[in-house]
């Protein structure tokens, strides 16, 4: 089976199941898909399509999907401020910033992701969450699960399986959470421990908490089991079957335009563009034949890009027409190691034939990369 979208009154895109052999389906009632596809990009693109694109005035929407390993971090997060971005790069773990929301996330495949639409009226996170609750009971009777006040599923009382995000619409609204079944729990307290010092950011912090894998509890368990048994409760609910389509997020047929959302999620401009302002203040040592150099960087980013900025160190270790140079090129460049790299390669080549003050520029360039 195969989800469809057609135009209704020229004006709103309608979704409607097709069934090869047996024609149209009605569109009312609850709606179960999953997507085929691990990428984080594609399946946050596939939210944003169902929130822009379907008519859930008759229906309910319930969308699972897992990814491979990537950080999703919320619309008002600091990526800088949240997670490891040089452990990211070093691991090719993908960074995501979703248009919900919240904290951020770790997710691979030994995580499960649900994601709940409805009309804007009929948005209840708490519902959901105790529909996921009681998935996990019927499946498990033995499980310790609840929800708190703060929209997380605690197992044992102290341990989080599950948080919660949401983004409401004029008219539509979506609320998505987590389930940890067995996901990596060192790489996940790996990458998302920031080592960036003296970052200022009015972004949204993630509140840190204790974590625990279902399979920890109960080995048996499985993504497909829990995925399963919270698709019945779900049809159980709303009274529709316990049947899973599966869509493929690349499929332009299916989801018109999906693909220009799905690149539009990966670019720069996004990831990290859309990080509300922030400045770093921060003190590096250089350590460098006998003597060891302490020297102080102050920068001001905005949109992702250096919008100020002043490097305080000793005049007889670097010429001061050549640190000014390299303060003029980093203002208004984008706060990230590449493009500081080549900015400081370029730089490099105009640079008097020294050995002696080479090696004290590619010190110095090498730290301002490490605050990145």
């Amino acid at each position: 089976m195969v989800f469809q979208s057609f135009l209704k009154n020229c004006l709103q895109l309608s979704c409607i199941l097709r069934t090869p052999k047996a024609g149209f389906r009605s569109s009312s009632g609850g709606l179960i898909i999953q997507s085929v596809s691990n990428d984080v990009y594609q399946n946050l693109a596939v939210e944003d399509w169902i929130h822009d694109h379907m008519n859930l005035e008759n229906r309910q929407v319930l969308f699972l999907w897992r990814n491979s390993p990537a950080v999703v971090i919320g619309r008002h997060q600091n990526p800088w401020q949240e997670c490891n971005l040089r452990l990211l790069r070093q691991k090719n773990i993908k960074l995501a910033r979703r248009r919900s929301g919240g904290g951020t996330v770790y997710h691979d495949l030994g995580n499960i992701n649900l994601t709940f639409f409805t009309t804007r009226k009929k948005y209840e996170r708490m519902e959901n969450l105790k529909l996921v609750v009681k998935a996990l009971k019927a499946l498990r009777p033995q499980l310790d699960v609840h929800v708190t006040d703060r929209y997380d599923i605690l197992l044992d009382r102290q341990y989080k399986i599950s948080g919660t995000a949401a983004k409401l619409g004029r008219t539509t609204a979506y609320h998505h959470c987590t389930l940890l079944c067995n996901a990596d729990k060192f790489v996940l307290s790996s990458v998302l421990k920031s080592p960036y010092k003296g970052l200022k950011s009015n972004a949204t912090p993630s509140v840190p908490a204790s974590v625990k894998n279902l399979f920890e509890e109960d080995p048996s368990l499985t993504c497909e089991m829990l995925l399963d048994a919270i698709a019945e409760e779900y049809a159980t609910q709303h009274q529709t079957d316990h049947q899973i389509t599966l869509i493929n997020p690349a499929d332009e047929t299916v989801l018109p335009g999906i693909n220009n959302k799905t690149k539009e999620l990966q670019t720069w401009d996004w990831v990290y563009g859309k990080t509300p302002k922030f400045s770093v203040s921060t003190c590096f040592n250089i350590a460098y034949k006998d003597s060891v150099l302490d020297i102080k960087v102050d920068m001001d980013v905005k949109h992702g890009r250096i919008e100020g900025c002043n490097i305080d160190l000793p005049e007889q270790w670097l010429p001061p027409a050549l640190c000014g140079e390299l303060v003029k090129n980093l203002t208004g460049s984008k706060f990230c190691p590449n493009e500081t790299t080549t900015l400081a390669t370029t730089l490099l080549r105009v640079c008097p034939q020294d050995d002696d003050l080479h090696s004290r520029w590619n010190l110095l360039c090498e730290n301002m990369i490490m605050l990145m």
